[in-house]
């Protein structure tokens, strides 16, 4: 009887605890419950069949509440996750060498929703998709050189669909091509084919030159593909990105046209309206550019000449 009240007031503290004295609890009674087994299967011990008998009950009891425990236990720690969403897209979002995503944006969230006391997790999106999983809340914000200063190509204002944090970095269109392709002028464009991301601001700027055929791709770096190929002839790309990889690597050759870049655009974390996250994650960027972190990780990437690290003219 003693054991039977000792059991039932572990089964009270496991409804109650946190994940960490669960765990702790939950070796405890295993350990009990070993020590009891060894008991009642001693030779000579009265009263074997009976404690047999309520030591299944016991423990169909525990079961139980185990499994209710580690419910609420993985309900809290779901509760404070933050889900990005990204593509793939060097020097923001991008593998290194191991698989372990880095870059200026990845490594930006980490630190802004670590700082708030949220786990973070990444999840490559669809760009196309990247308002849909938003409102339906597969992910919680969009993370990866989102151009907030544009309209789509339905003619409607991103800012109107969706929460704009800070403008954090500046950017601009710029046309990537072969360097023997002859494009010097938007006339050159003319007939030509190009490689698009398929709902980007590339792809808007793409259709803003006459008698250009845009062919829209999942991801930027798709489209460099393509140009290398010879299956476009040439690609609307985030300046970033064409930094990243014109000239270099598998596409050494590969240029950036000179004159041919759009107007300066800037970069926002893109939440859902309404969202609590837009101000805190503001209140973060602003300690962060005070104590030095935006400059420094944006010297680790190599875009020191376009990160913004002064909010104060956005407040």
């Amino acid at each position: 009887m003693l054991y039977y009240n000792k059991v039932l007031k572990q089964c009270v503290f496991l409804m109650h605890c946190d994940e960490n004295d669960f765990n702790a609890q939950k070796t405890l009674y295993n350990f009990s419950l070993v020590k009891y087994n060894a008991y009642i299967k001693s030779p000579g011990v009265p009263g074997n069949e009976k404690g047999k008998r309520i030591m299944k009950k016991l423990t169909a009891v525990l079961l139980a509440v185990l499994l209710v425990a580690t419910c609420f236990a993985g309900c809290a720690k779901e509760k404070d996750t933050i889900v990005v969403g990204y593509t793939i897209y060097a020097p923001m979002n991008y593998p290194d060498e191991s698989g372990t995503l880095v870059g200026f944006d990845t490594d930006l969230a980490k630190a802004v929703f670590e700082n708030l006391g949220y786990e973070v997790l990444f999840t490559e999106i669809d760009w196309n998709s990247k308002y849909t999983d938003l409102e339906s809340g597969t992910i919680d914000c969009i993370w990866n050189g989102f151009t907030c200063n544009t309209a789509d190509d339905d003619g409607v204002l991103r800012s109107q669909k969706v929460d704009f944090s800070y403008n954090y970095m500046e950017n601009r269109q710029v046309i990537v091509a072969k360097k023997d392709a002859g494009i010097a002028s938007a006339a050159d464009l003319s007939g030509k084919v190009a490689a698009v991301e398929s709902g980007s601001a590339g792809e808007t700027y793409a259709k803003s030159f006459e008698g250009v055929t845009t062919k829209g791709f999942t991801k930027q770096t798709d489209c460099l593909f393509e140009v290398n190929a010879g299956t476009a002839d040439f690609a609307v790309l985030d300046a970033q990105l064409a930094k990243s990889y014109a000239g270099k690597g598998d596409y050494t050759n590969l240029s950036i046209v000179d004159g041919l870049s759009s107007e300066v655009e800037y970069y926002a974390i893109g939440f859902k309206k309404g969202s609590d996250l837009t101000a805190k994650v503001n209140a973060e960027l602003e300690k962060l550019a005070a104590d030095g972190t935006i400059a420094e990780l944006a010297k680790k990437y190599g875009v020191e000449n376009t990160a913004i690290t002064d909010f104060s003219d956005q407040k």
